[in-house]
């Protein structure tokens, strides 16, 4: 019985050791209800690839950027999805949030309503009501739209409206005005044909980081190596997508029920318009940029005040990218 204690002891020694992050439990918790966007995350999971890194990932549906922000930036769960505007805000709070990959290069935020209630256009907002949920992002930065658009930030009502009741609500005149992102304007387009309108930020020139991937600040000082390769899992996912995203909706719909899948493959054409710009196609897919990060920061703390102010080259970093992973705007349709 001693000798094989001692041999025990021997394998142990000269055993390979096992990363300490090995198996542990990951949270990521989305900005939304699952959609072809985080169907990356789906498939990179269905592929093992997170498994194989150390990683036993829980992908939690979220109810808005502003939740998101505060969940992650509290220590509630390592990772997310939000609105990178969304999460200044919440880090000039005291949030612990840092971004590390912008999944929306250009902003997604768009407002749709019908031309039929009386609305052709910002300017007849006012008097309106706008249906989004509490901690949408569109909500949150409102104050900036409304100051944009040059009407007053006080001038229209918000009604509580779920993700997925949006349209419902739209349709049967509960509210007057959604917002809502541009990957599912198809879906309102064949809904409401011509009587729909819409404008997305961009429009009236304000065009933020959209959706990112965030960590929470202690966890990424304390675990860098798990958080890096949790990166480049993502990006290399979000990369395969883009060349072909049937095996990554078919990982999406096996996971998450309700989905139409023709409307999913619509939503990802927009998508990739959304990750899209000359930083994401020569840089890394994902990478972004100090200098519209110091414009947002900019935006945030113009309209809505720093409660805070803090450097922004601290809330955000490229070093866990992969610079050889780069959109590919050629799969871009025309």
């Amino acid at each position: 019985m001693k000798c094989l204690r001692i041999a025990g002891l021997a394998l142990a020694l000269v055993a390979p050791s096992i990363p300490s992050h090995a198996g542990e439990s990951v949270n990521l918790i989305l900005n939304w209800t699952p959609t072809a966007d985080h169907s990356p995350f789906y498939y990179a999971k269905a592929q093992g690839w997170y498994e194989k890194a150390g990683i036993d990932l829980t992908i939690e549906t979220g109810k808005g950027s502003g939740v998101s922000s505060l969940k992650v930036g509290s220590g509630g769960s390592p990772f997310g999805i939000a609105d990178l505007a969304t999460m200044l805000v919440a880090r000039s709070k005291g949030a612990d949030v840092v971004a590390l990959m912008s999944i929306y290069a250009n902003t997604g935020q768009t407002f749709y309503w019908l031309k039929s209630y009386g609305v052709n256009g910002p300017k007849d907002f006012p008097g309106h009501k706008i249906g989004n949920p509490p901690g949408d992002a569109s909500r949150v930065m409102w104050p900036a739209f409304a100051k944009a658009a040059g009407i007053a930030a006080d001038s229209v009502n918000f009604v509580n409206v779920g993700p997925t009741a949006k349209i419902a609500a739209l349709k049967s005149h509960t509210v007057d005005i959604i917002s809502d992102f541009y990957n599912e304007h198809d879906l309102k387009v064949i809904e409401f044909g011509s009587d729909l309108g819409h404008v997305n930020w961009k429009d009236i020139g304000l065009n933020p980081y959209g959706n990112s991937l965030i960590v929470n600040g202690a966890f990424l000082e304390k675990n860098p190596k798990l958080v890096e390769e949790f990166v480049k899992i993502s990006q290399k996912a979000f990369a395969a997508c883009v060349a072909d995203v049937a095996p990554c909706l078919k990982a999406l719909l096996d996971s998450v029920s309700g989905l139409d899948k023709e409307n999913q493959e619509r939503q990802w054409e927009r998508i990739k318009f959304l990750m899209t710009d000359d930083f994401t196609t020569t840089k890394a897919l994902g990478w972004i940029d100090g200098e519209r990060m110091k414009k947002d920061y900019e935006l945030v703390q113009t309209y809505l005040g720093m409660e805070k102010p803090f450097d922004v080259q601290t809330a955000f970093t490229n070093r866990m990218l992969d610079t050889s992973v780069k959109m590919d705007a050629s799969k871009m349709k025309k």
